[in-house]
């Protein structure tokens, strides 16, 4: 797989990865930034814009919280809109998976 292809691919279920995070649990960007670099090879510079695009869209709401180790975070909580377009999404993309591998067959 060339590198672009991949970076696309990436970016094409980052939103829903995210979403995907928040839904187990509110989470403050750096956190989520650092589990989609360990998950998918994503870097922070890429999350932190997405995390503005999903609040302005109203996906996503945040608040501060009191952090033991320095000033308060600001935590992005998943909003009943988000959680609509997370499970739209996944259909999507379990719709789109299915057809993918169909075409593929044993090419892999």
């Amino acid at each position: 797989m060339t590198e672009s292809l991949q970076i696309q691919l990436k970016k094409g279920v980052l939103e829903m990865c995210v979403l995907a995070l928040l839904s187990k649990g509110d989470n403050y960007a750096y956190d989520i930034a650092s589990r989609m670099a360990e998950a998918v090879g994503m870097g922070e510079g890429t999350i932190y814009p997405l995390m503005r695009r999903m609040q302005n869209d109203g996906l996503v709401s945040t608040y501060l919280q009191e952090s033991g180790s320095g000033p308060p975070r600001k935590y992005y909580k998943l909003t009943k809109s988000g959680a609509n377009a997370l499970k739209s999404q996944v259909s999507e993309w379990l719709v789109f998976e299915t057809a993918v591998r169909k075409i593929l067959g044993d090419v892999t």
